[in-house]
């Protein structure tokens, strides 16, 4: 299979070449071609750097965002280099707090988008674009683009000036795109070293060439893919103090990969571990354990002990994330072979993009509204909890601002719903996730329930150059997800938590310890 994968043969996954399958395995080639780069990234963020630039804003969703996320949040910015913001909510209120704690005119943005036609993305850039006219200040020097060749946003940044464009072979996904420019760009200009990264990826590239016994990724693929077709398709991912934020950029690789068909493996990402008994038999545990970060609590032994099965993995340094990285990203296509779907493609998250569309523009008014419960309502939330499936996992969907207190808040909720149901729990802020686990949502395991919270944006944010707020793309967006998932047949409930967002979530974590 590896001599198979490598010389990139689409009957791995399907009987015939289908679209988005061979040619979308440029990944596979990225940490030989990318060492080419490491000198032009190191010239440009020093240059970026001497200019006394504090911030660098990623705009983007998805696989464009996620990397860059967790190498702001596990490595930090080194001394003298400015700090990465990444943009991906359309909540008003997120926008609004980008735009008040930077400086524009120290601030460097960076616009990703692989298609160049990214909604979200676009109304991000001409929001910070007009933040610029309005303080008149030079704009096209201030912006980047990373997109793919031949791009609507590469033609944006030539008509508006971009300082720089850095183009991504379209043979590359945007959730394997974390060793691309899309990842590598924000990784550099954060002083981050890109050759270490680099380096780490192809040391784990040659090892994934391996016959099956000393193969990497092919053992790990085998592990996920063969628990999930023995049940164990819930893979709880954990990890050590320094890595917590890798588990996102994890969870939006296979959900949207392997959710599909009906099928799939739901990752289950910061759910604090509890006791051995209050898991199923339907959880696989998967740890990644900084050495620097001391010895591994006993939690995993115990749970190991219980009979759930547990792989460990653990890295020397932090620069072994971009090892960890490629040996996930060979994982996942090998997982995908053995449940007999494509890995690389995303049917089911253009619907709810469709529904969006549609919603802004008036067009589902002839469906029945949506009816949404309120934070104290235990007697819908009961039902909807009475309807929970055998080996179901419950997936929160929040369309709030994704803030420490929001955080906070949800992981209250969601181990009380993990303690009342025995279910496995994820979080996702939205819209971010309908380019990651929306996928999964709607096309991969049908045994789910959906809790989809929404608020009243405050001060709603206009986006220049276009008819519309970001408070009506986000309400558009939350419907179109609603809508989306019940044309799939899933079960969902939306509580609206008013215009004080916390205080309804506070509400709703009241009454669902009651339910208990």
């Amino acid at each position: 299979m590896a001599r198979r994968v490598w010389a990139k043969d689409p009957t791995v996954w399907a009987e015939t070449d289908l679209p988005e399958l061979a040619d979308r395995l440029g990944w596979l080639s990225l940490p030989a071609e990318m060492a080419g780069a490491v000198a032009e990234l190191r010239e440009f963020a020093t240059e970026v750097s001497a200019e006394g630039t504090q911030f660098v804003v990623l705009l983007g969703m998805g696989g464009s965002s996620l990397a860059p996320e967790v190498f702001q949040a596990t490595f930090g910015n080194a001394e003298g280099y400015p700090e990465l913001i990444v943009l991906d909510s359309t909540h008003p209120a997120a926008v609004k707090a980008v735009a008040d704690r930077i400086e524009p005119a120290n601030t460097l943005f960076l616009v990703a988008s692989k298609s160049g036609t990214t909604l979200e993305t676009l109304s991000f850039f001409r929001y910070f674009w007009n933040q610029l006219v309005r303080e008149g200040l030079p704009q096209g020097e201030r912006f980047v683009a990373l997109t793919d060749p031949g791009s609507a946003l590469e033609d944006l940044a030539a008509e508006r000036g971009f300082r720089r464009v850095f183009t991504t072979p379209p043979e590359v996904g945007g959730r394997y795109s974390a060793l691309t420019y899309f990842g590598l760009v924000p990784a550099a200009l954060i002083g981050i070293d890109v050759a270490a990264l680099v380096s780490a990826a192809a040391v784990a590239a040659d090892g994934c060439r391996g016959t099956a016994h000393d193969n990497p990724g092919l053992l790990l693929g085998a592990i996920w893919g063969e628990a999930a077709l023995a049940g164990r398709d819930k893979l709880t991912v954990v990890t050590s103090a320094s890595l917590a934020a890798f588990p996102n950029w994890l969870e939006q690789l296979i959900a949207e990969s392997t959710g599909k068909d009906g099928t799939g493996i739901v990752p289950v990402a910061g759910e604090d571990l509890a006791e051995p008994a209050a898991y199923g038999e339907d959880r696989l545990f998967l740890s990644y354990h900084l050495d620097a970060d001391g010895e591994p609590s006993d939690a995993l032994d115990e749970i190991a002990a219980a009979g759930h099965p547990v792989v460990r993995i653990r890295l020397g340094r932090k620069e072994e994330l971009g090892g960890a990285m490629f040996t996930a990203e060979m994982a996942t296509a090998a997982a995908g072979a053995i449940l007999g779907i494509h890995p690389f493609n995303q049917p089911d998250v253009q619907v709810a993009k469709e529904l969006a569309r549609r919603a802004m523009a008036g067009e589902l008014a002839g469906g029945a509204p949506i009816e949404a419960a309120a934070p104290a309502d235990a007697a819908r939330l009961g039902s909807w909890l009475a309807g929970l499936p055998e080996n179901a996992y419950v997936g929160i969907s929040a369309y709030l601002p994704m803030t420490v207190t929001a955080t906070e808040l949800l992981q209250g909720l969601r181990h009380h719903l993990r303690h009342l149901t025995g279910a496995a729990t994820t979080i996702g802020f939205g819209p971010r996730f309908l380019h990651s686990t929306g996928q999964l949502h709607k096309g991969g395991p049908g045994a789910a329930l959906f809790l989809q919270l929404v608020d009243e944006p405050g001060p709603d944010v206009a986006v220049p150059e276009t008819d519309f707020s970001f408070a009506k793309l986000v309400a558009g967006q939350a419907e179109g997800d609603y809508r989306a998932l019940e044309e799939r047949g899933q079960r969902v409930l939306r509580v609206q938590l008013g215009a004080e967002w916390p205080a309804g979530l506070d509400a709703l974590l009241d009454t669902v310890s009651s339910l208990g």
